[in-house]
């Protein structure tokens, strides 16, 4: 799928309105776009609109031979020569170091970073760096990438830090006594755990771009329930797969539909800092990509501070803001 098109539809007042769709994204040639777990899923799915529209894609993926093939993929498809791979790994720092240098020497100018990449619910993993694997890639991993590369998109107007979240925030909690879940180890919980630090990080991140009169901008954005490779460790038990095959077809949608309020969030030009993305459908699970709101805990103030502070001694990254 792709080139998605604008339909109209008349809303119950009479008034016609437009569905925002990929034919928005509108010209992006010259622009760079960093995009983290672009060979799977929503983030290959955008990773391929924008290569479609003439960005500059770099794709920076853990699977060095799959990221090569991703991007000769691409450029054969659209006849954009400007799909960069680059390996990172998100659970290992000294990985993200190497690829945000690799990066910045490459690009002094970065339009656009998507932290899409993440894992859900796999078997307790601690990272080589000591983190609980999901709250060590979904969350510490993003927060110490965007920080170094934070320099490059502050040189360029108009940029923009899109941040992943889920659904699975409004189950989550920050459990400052057991970050790492070294006490106690339910996946779905840790899962959570991070989903809502992504939102935490996003509007924090926020607040300190306006308080620096950054012309970078923070925003966040979640897929619905998304048909990609995620959920792999979501379904081994034979129950779970029952459920899924009940609901999945009324629930869900194909990776392409779950990157629309990613690439919303990216290129609409009425997008603003500190706001939401997702789907307008039951329970947030599938729809049109529109803004949507987050739950109470995310805008917590006090809580986005703490856990900043955390991160930052965590992974050793300072933020120039």
């Amino acid at each position: 799928m792709s080139g998605q098109s604008c339909e109209a539809r008349v809303t119950k007042s009479g008034n016609q309105i437009r569905e925002w769709c990929e034919s928005k994204i509108g010209d992006q040639t010259g622009r760079v776009f960093v995009i983290t777990g672009a060979t799977n899923g929503i983030g290959f799915e955008s990773a391929d609109a924008l290569a479609e529209h003439g960005a500059t894609v770099v794709l920076a993926s853990r699977n060095e031979e799959r990221t090569r093939t991703c991007a000769e993929q691409l450029k054969s498809k659209h006849g954009n020569q400007n799909i960069i791979p680059i390996r990172l790994d998100l659970s290992a720092l000294r990985s993200i170091h190497e690829s945000a240098e690799q990066i910045k020497s490459q690009f002094k100018n970065i339009d656009v970073l998507i932290n899409n990449a993440g894992v859900m619910v796999p078997p307790y993993t601690l990272t080589e760096d000591g983190f609980e694997l999901q709250f060590g890639t979904n969350h510490l991993g993003h927060f110490a990438f965007t920080g170094l590369l934070l320099p490059n998109l502050m040189n360029t107007p108009g940029s923009r830090v899109v941040t992943l979240s889920s659904t699975a925030h409004l189950r989550g909690k920050i459990n400052f006594d057991d970050l790492q879940s070294k006490k106690k180890y339910i996946a779905n919980l840790a899962y959570a755990q991070s989903k809502i630090a992504n939102l935490l990080f996003a509007y924090e991140l926020q607040r300190r771009l306006d308080r620096a009169n950054s012309r970078t901008i923070s925003v966040a954005a979640h897929p619905g329930w998304s048909r990609t490779g995620l959920q792999v460790h979501a379904v081994t038990k034979a129950w779970v797969r029952t459920l899924f095959t009940m609901f999945e077809p009324i629930f869900s949608q194909d990776a392409r539909a779950g990157a629309q309020p990613m690439l919303m969030a990216a290129t609409d030009k009425l997008v603003a800092g500190g706001e939401y993305y997702g789907p307008d459908g039951f329970a947030g699970s599938k729809g049109n990509a529109t803004r949507v709101d987050s739950n109470k805990l995310s805008q917590d103030a006090d809580l986005q501070k703490k856990l900043w502070k955390v991160s930052e001694d965590l992974t050793k990254v300072i933020y120039p803001v």
